[in-house]
């Protein structure tokens, strides 16, 4: 009898197992869910939040969840900002001048002309590349010398890129020449000119970016006291200045502003 009564008690206990916890099928259903909830909410974290894109956030998700109902109607409005208005002196302008200054130093550095080629702020507009007399004429000449081609097609190089225009500008001493044709403020117009006329004839900036201006002894750095003073006062200056200030002063206050 007992081994008869032993499969029927088997065949319950059969009977009455049964899996704990929720079908396989559900974790997997709530795991895809829950990933899904927090795509969304990821996407609607990385979305500005304005009324537009909310709407259409709140819909994808009542769309992912089952709801399908109309988006409610949400009144919205472009704000109009008043423009600043516009200064000689604006913070945009004086940074964009600011970085030109730090890239012309920095291509001056590199191509090793800084014991030729000076380079200054005069304003928050103005960059002044100074080259001394020396380096691109002979003493009382104002004819380009040959040796000194190779720096001014590097300082081309390094303006034709820039949003500014370039005022040269020649200056002398105090002292009378001699053995020259020309008085202070004629050579200074000539040396000016030249360096204008090599830049057009070489192709390498356009005429009507450039101007050329002859102040003579007239602005110098320092005061003549001795010849190291004089020889500092001798020189040519390249102005950069951004395009719409050149357009205001860039040919006020020369004594001669003369194109090719």
């Amino acid at each position: 009898m007992a081994e008869e009564n032993q499969p029927v008690e088997e065949k319950k206990k059969k009977k009455c197992e049964c899996e704990v916890g929720a079908p396989a099928w559900m974790v997997t259903y709530s795991d895809l869910v829950t990933l899904l909830l927090t795509f969304f909410v990821l996407l609607l974290s990385m979305a500005s939040m304005d009324p537009v894109r909310f709407t259409e956030a709140s819909s994808s998700l009542k769309d992912a969840f089952g709801v399908h109902k109309e988006p409610a109607h949400v009144e919205f409005a472009i704000p109009i900002l008043p423009s600043s208005p516009l200064s000689d002196y604006s913070p945009i302008q004086e940074q964009t001048t600011e970085k030109v200054y730090d890239k012309i130093k920095s291509q001056i550095d590199s191509l090793r002309l800084d014991k030729d080629v000076g380079v200054s702020r005069q304003d928050d507009n103005s960059i002044i590349l100074r080259v001394n007399d020396s380096v691109l004429f002979q003493p009382g000449q104002a004819k380009v010398s040959p040796k000194s081609y190779p720096i001014l097609r590097n300082v081309a190089d390094i303006i034709r890129p820039l949003p500014m225009d370039l005022r040269i500008e020649g200056h002398t001493d105090d002292r009378k020449i001699s053995n020259s044709k020309y008085g202070n403020w004629d050579l200074s117009v000539a040396r000016s000119i030249s360096v204008l006329r090599f830049f057009t004839q070489s192709d390498l900036l356009p005429l009507d970016r450039m101007a050329a201006v002859g102040y003579g002894n007239k602005k110098p750095v320092v005061p003549n006291r001795d010849e190291a003073t004089r020889a500092l006062n001798r020189r040519v200056d390249f102005v950069l200045r951004l395009r719409s200030q050149m357009a205001k002063t860039g040919m006020q206050g020369g004594n001669s502003a003369v194109p090719l």
